[in-house]
């Protein structure tokens, strides 16, 4: 367990996290190390006897008090009916649901929570792993992360506050969307980025070992999130089953015009009149997608300028190297690792403000490091 937060923080417990698995422990976690009362519910007993063992908070017996605030964890498809038994057992607390899905949530307790509808507040936090389970929680997995509220227009001012401090004491940044423009936004960066990883992914299945002896860090970033569980992606992709269809329309629209170039290409000919535009188009297109993409902290993305450099494959040695940056005086605002296989080194390519580049690059030299220079 982390040790408690010095900063105050708003929540009161008790809190009830209904569900422990990755974002339930997880928030048990960061809670409990603000030194928030913490109850765990789940209709595994072994995975609530994980998150004790963890640390995220003790499971529910009939002799703790009522909880004030109620966080639902579990899967998109039974978040609805959860929701409303919470709020039907526990009047006079708030419960939000941290699903990843939100408008059939919020009609399922819309259309049968009567007034009890009033203490709901839908949320849910942009964090999250290839892992899953309670296993993989982690206490700062929400820390610098969006977190949506999706109040209904009956829900009090004082649910939504409740959940926004959530949100805020767990170090989230709070984000207010309706639902269905929730779900359309995450159609598009979240949930059709883990069908295009799955897709990419599948096709390694039966290549040949030669083949996959090449693999580089390219491979490895696009597939990365396609080890995620497959029976909870399974219920999100269903329960947001229409934005996702049209996000994947809009790509399969695009594969279909980057095929037809590469199918004249292979005919006719590499030099074929109308082959090459289409496919410098396409990755102009993601060139100025990828510009979009927020920077450090949320704000407009930065240019940086990037280091590169050998790092044996040795213990210790990857964090000598961050204790030297820092010694030269240089913050490190991004970090990406590539290391082949059977090789004896990896390389490290850490993005630094481009005045402090040069300086980076000389004094890591001086110091033994091999810089990659280009």
């Amino acid at each position: 367990m982390n040790p408690p937060h010095s900063v105050p923080v708003a929540t009161r417990g008790p809190v009830r996290v209904v569900g422990t698995g990755l974002l339930g422990a997880s928030l048990g976690l960061a809670l409990s190390a603000a030194g928030v009362e913490v109850q765990l519910d789940d209709a595994s007993p072994a995975a609530v006897a994980l998150g004790r063992d963890l640390g995220a908070g003790r499971p529910v017996s009939p002799d703790l008090p009522d909880p004030r605030l109620i966080v639902v964890a579990t899967p998109p498809d039974v978040a609805g009916p959860v929701v409303l038994a919470q709020l039907r057992a526990y009047p006079a607390a708030v419960v939000t649901d941290v699903a990843s899905v939100k408008a059939r949530v919020a009609e399922h307790v819309e259309a049968h929570g009567g007034d009890d509808a009033a203490r709901y507040v839908g949320s849910h936090p942009m964090a999250g792993r290839e892992r899953s389970g309670a296993a993989a929680a982690d206490a700062d997995l929400f820390a610098g992360r969006p977190w949506v509220i999706v109040p209904s227009a009956r829900s009090t001012p004082d649910a939504v506050l409740a959940v926004r401090s959530l949100a805020v004491d767990v170090g989230a940044t709070p984000v207010t969307l309706g639902a269905q423009e929730h779900d359309d936004a995450v159609a598009l960066v979240s949930h059709l980025p883990q069908l295009a990883a799955s897709l990419v992914a599948a096709r390694l299945r039966e290549a040949p070992e030669t083949a996959l002896a090449l693999a580089g860090q390219g491979l490895r970033d696009v597939t990365r999130i396609a080890a995620s569980d497959p029976q909870l992606w399974a219920t999100i992709l269903v329960g947001n089953a229409g934005p996702v269809a049209a996000a994947l329309r809009a790509l399969r629209d695009d594969v279909d015009v980057t095929l037809e170039a590469l199918e004249r290409a292979a005919a006719d000919g590499p030099l074929t009149e109308g082959a090459a535009g289409p496919l410098a188009r396409v990755v102009a297109a993601g060139n100025t997608g990828v510009a979009r993409i927020p920077g450090k902290h949320g704000g407009a993305p930065r240019r940086y300028a990037e280091v590169t450099v050998l790092v044996p494959d040795e213990p210790g040695e990857l964090g000598r190297l961050f204790g030297e940056v820092g010694e030269i005086g240089v913050n490190i605002e991004d970090l990406q690792l590539e290391h082949s296989a059977r090789q004896p080194v990896g390389m490290a390519t850490v993005s630094v403000d481009p005045a402090a580049a040069a300086r980076l690059e000389t004094e890591l030299g001086l110091r033994g490091w091999r810089v990659v220079v280009g």
